[in-house]
């Protein structure tokens, strides 16, 4: 009950070292303290680092504020759902929405990152938005006083603040209450908060003449956001952060993949993904390199970008050469004294520089780091086991076993598989066009072809799984994406289709599915009807006759 002066003296609380206090964040929020919340995101540090490398490489000084707005291209891009690096809308969920929605403008992105959120799900806003957006549903009102609040999102709720006004408009809620409203959907306990307004929600609806079913109907959709619902505010920041990501994938993809890279992890692919995708938009990708790699991925000189690639730039787009971070067992300290000390003479210069760990030397010749000083994989694997213990005093050109005999190089296929185990991605090649033959014997269908495929047809695929996905709210469907080497599958696996191929599904690294395509509203699934793992020829056999 004493004063906030007394509490935390305005003194106190602007000194440097007492400016944070480590109050629970309700507690600040009663005392009547401003009240903020902090959120890192590691898209930030990408989208700053892809400025500056459009900057120095194409000689654009851009920044967020100013890219060019409402780019028909960039929105073109979203609607094909072409959106793997995008942030917020590269999720299996949202690519799948993406040509639904068919975002033409600003005010779309925004409807766009609210609305593929558990709150909005649960109360049922999703495919009634979805369809007035298409002009497949007439806008209507279950009550003439929720247009005020509900006008600019065709009647459907989706943000926390429409939520407020509700209850102003409907149950007589004063801006108090609403905010307490709003305090309850955002806490950790907004169901039990949300449960002890109820009554007084439908005794306010009831006063106003507000039908039973429709009041009980606002109160599921308040009950659903308390799951989890944007505020308007919080939406539109985020919609400009994807605003500004694709723009950047369109039209400076080098740079906009590298800045990826070099914020690892961080969204919801791997870098063998990133770096697959970077090349289907004209990208040429290059691996690891003793004497040329930095310790993060770097641009080299511009190269054109084929013809016919869909949503690619025009103009020559650097290449990328991956870092020496991503060498499996090196390290950021050894990664930065072996760039450091570029350039070397052979592999004795190295090891006697550098303090480079046996399995980081051996990760170093399996990715054909080695290939500057004029070493095959399999030769520089097998000189880095004779020169890791050559000593600093030891007299060049003396350690026993350095030169290999003449060896067979890799295969690409070999190289393929090689990559990703050195590295965690293969720069120039995807693992699936290597048995693209075996499947196009099955009649199997690359990603890109289900684009021309009709609704309803019975198609095989096979890939690599990058995602498993079971949301709670999907009634035991589990949903996964599969790639091969022109694009994703979105894949739904019905309930009894899971359970007869869990175990199938749930180890195998890569799948060959069988199933219907499903085609609404732009938007391309697959209903997964038998699986099997990719590397059992004995099992495609069967799954494809």
């Amino acid at each position: 009950d004493r004063p906030i002066g007394e509490v935390c003296p305005v003194e106190w609380a602007t000194m440097p070292d007492r400016s944070v206090l480590q109050w629970d964040k309700d507690d600040c929020a009663a005392a009547g303290l401003v009240k903020f919340d902090l959120l890192g995101l590691g898209m930030l540090s990408a989208l700053h680092d892809t400025f500056d490398l459009v900057n120095a490489h194409h000689h654009r000084p851009l920044d967020l504020s100013t890219i060019p707005q409402d780019d028909p291209a960039t929105y073109a891009m979203l609607c094909d759902a072409d959106s793997i690096g995008v942030f917020q809308v590269e999720s299996r969920a949202q690519m799948a929405t993406l040509p639904r929605m068919r975002p033409e403008n600003f005010y779309d992105l925004v409807v766009e990152v609210a609305l593929i959120r558990p709150g909005p799900i649960q109360g049922g806003s999703v495919h009634p938005y979805l369809r007035r957006k298409n002009d497949q549903e007439a806008v209507s009102y279950p009550h003439p006083s929720m247009e005020n609040a509900l006008s600019r999102t065709l009647g459907v709720p989706l943000f926390q603040e429409q939520m407020m006004q509700l209850a102003i408009d409907c149950a007589g809620f004063d801006p108090v209450e609403a905010d307490q409203l709003r305090q309850a959907m955002s806490s950790k306990r907004s169901t039990e908060r949300i449960e002890a307004l109820r009554g007084r929600l439908l005794a306010g609806m009831a006063k106003r003449d507000i039908p039973p079913e429709v009041a009980n109907d606002l109160y599921l959709k308040l009950f659903g956001f308390a799951s989890y619902g944007f505020p308007e505010s919080h939406a539109i920041s985020f919609a400009y952060l994807v605003y500004a990501s694709s723009y950047l994938k369109r039209y400076y993809p080098a740079a906009f993949t590298a800045a990826l890279l070099n914020n690892q992890p961080m969204g919801f692919y791997a870098p063998q993904t990133l770096i697959a995708d970077a090349r289907r938009h004209g990208v040429e990708i290059r691996g690891v390199d003793l004497n040329t790699s930095a310790v993060k991925a770097t641009l080299e000189e511009a190269v054109d970008v084929p013809a016919g690639l869909a949503h690619a730039p025009s103009e020559p787009q650097p290449a990328i050469r991956l870092g020496l971070q991503t060498v499996r067992n090196l390290g950021d300290d050894v990664a930065k004294a072996v760039a450091d000390g570029r350039p070397y003479a052979d592999l004795d210069d190295l090891v006697r520089r550098v303090r480079v760990p046996l399995p980081a030397l051996e990760a170093l010749a399996t990715a054909g780091a080695f290939g500057c000083l004029g070493l095959g994989r399999r030769e520089a694997i097998w000189a880095v086991g004779a020169v890791a213990d050559t000593r600093p005093d030891q007299l060049p050109g003396t350690t026993p076993g350095a030169s290999a005999p003449e060896l067979p190089r890799m295969t690409p296929t070999e190289t393929t598989f090689a990559d990703p185990r050195a590295t965690g991605a293969s720069p120039d090649s995807h693992p699936i066009q290597h048995v693209r033959s075996t499947l196009d014997a099955w009649g199997a269908l690359p990603a890109a072809a289900l684009a021309t495929t009709g609704d309803g047809a019975k198609v095989l695929v096979g890939g690599l799984v990058t995602h498993r996905q079971r949301p709670p709210t999907a009634g035991g469907v589990v949903f996964m994406n599969l790639e091969d080497e022109t694009g994703m599958v979105n894949v739904i696996c019905p309930r009894q289709t899971w359970d007869r191929h869990r175990r199938v599904a749930l180890e195998s690294a890569a799948l060959v599915i069988e199933g219907r395509l499903e085609r609404q509203d732009g938007a391309v699934n697959l209903l997964a009807m038998r699986l099997a793992p990719l590397q059992r020829s004995a099992a495609l056999s069967r799954i494809s006759s």
